[in-house]
């Protein structure tokens, strides 16, 4: 599942950078400071940038974090899992 792979992917980076560092690189696409970027637009970014993502990897993350009904996507969650590998308690 997708949540395992950002798990994984979170072990890769344990060391490399702390979870202030990834927050403080979402926060720079998230002017007004909302917590959440745009579904799509982080969608553009995943598959058109570095290591892009599959639509496979894209169906995935959706699933593991689905955007709210505005269509934003809470990245605060997403970092969250990356360096501690579980989903925050709400």
């Amino acid at each position: 599942n997708f949540t395992m792979s950002l798990t994984m992917f979170g072990e890769k980076l344990k060391g490399a950078d702390p979870e202030d560092v990834i927050l403080a690189a979402f926060k720079v696409l998230d002017p007004e400071g909302t917590g959440t970027i745009k579904k799509e637009f982080l969608q553009e970014l995943l598959t058109t940038q570095c290591d892009r993502f599959t639509p496979e990897d894209v169906k995935n993350m959706w699933a593991a974090f689905p955007p709210d009904v505005a269509g934003n996507v809470d990245y605060k969650n997403i970092c969250y899992v990356i360096t501690h590998g579980e989903e925050k308690e709400e």
